[in-house]
């Protein structure tokens, strides 16, 4: 059990010094173009995602047939589903300034920034689930098992590796 727990580590290790290598500034002048073109394609996926985001959530909560009482906790419930800002990401130059540990320490603070926000997430749908009845409950399962199901490892696939949404 220790040695696949070691390995498992060394491996996210390698994985994101791997990760942090390719980001390193070896473009071409050139490339910067492609780069702004891919920057303002994802900008138009976040917002197209954000808006059906919002449809998806406008639909479940018509779909419940809340009650007054339920609403406080709807609200808390969709306000930790919005999207995080996006985090700005070190500028490559000062990442080559640093040495490896700080590099792991950085990625380890963004990893418990997403960890939080997903903490967040999870005591507030959970708080709303409470609120539900059985028929609700029944809804909301579905509904909600429907969102998740394009957002595990075989959609992060699809996204070129990154699972986000």
């Amino acid at each position: 059990m220790k040695s696949i727990r070691t390995t498992l580590i060394a491996t996210a290790l390698m994985a994101g010094l791997t990760g942090l290598a390719l980001a390193q500034n070896t473009t071409a002048p050139a490339d910067n173009t492609r780069v702004g073109r891919m920057e303002k394609m994802r900008e138009h996926k976040s917002e197209h995602k954000g808006e059906r985001h919002t449809k998806d959530l406008g639909e479940l909560k018509s779909k419940l047939n809340l009650q007054a009482a339920q609403e406080p906790a709807w609200n808390t419930f969709t306000q930790s589903m919005q999207h995080p800002a996006r985090m700005a990401r070190p500028e490559r130059a000062s990442l080559e300034k640093m040495t490896t540990p700080e590099r792991l320490d950085m990625m380890q603070a963004m990893k418990a920034q997403r960890d939080a926000h997903m903490q967040q997430r999870a005591d507030a749908t959970k708080a709303f689930y409470a609120t539900l009845n059985a028929e609700q409950k029944q809804v909301f399962d579905k509904e909600t098992a429907r969102w998740m199901k394009g957002s595990g490892m075989h959609a992060m696939k699809h996204q070129g590796g990154h699972g986000h949404h």
